[in-house]
């Protein structure tokens, strides 16, 4: 299981409006267990790409990136994981609209 320890969020602007809806894009820092074959010593980060649609939410994207070498990574969030990473950006994303 994955913790998230620290965040930023940005709103991303689409200048063309090819793309209905917001989006916002999440670092997140998260940490995993030393026996959890996603560990990596010098940290992780995942990057999630979040819409929000006529009031309706969700992950569009996400990705694993090694926070040393700034590495994409390929693997897969857990189901709980995925529902984590997915509540925890819904509580969040109107922050970046807050920096603006």
């Amino acid at each position: 299981m994955i913790e998230i320890t620290a965040y930023t969020v940005e709103s991303i602007p689409d200048k063309f409006g090819i793309i209905p809806g917001k989006r916002y894009e999440f670092m997140l820092e998260i940490e995993v267990s030393e026996e959890d074959e996603l560990f990596s010593e010098g940290g992780l980060y995942l990057r999630v790409i979040y819409k929000e649609e006529d009031g309706r939410t969700g992950i569009v994207k996400y990705e694993f990136i090694e926070r040393s070498t700034n590495k994409y990574l390929d693997f897969e969030l857990e189901s709980e994981e995925v529902a984590l990473v997915e509540s925890f950006c819904k509580e969040h994303y109107l922050e970046s609209e807050e920096q603006n």
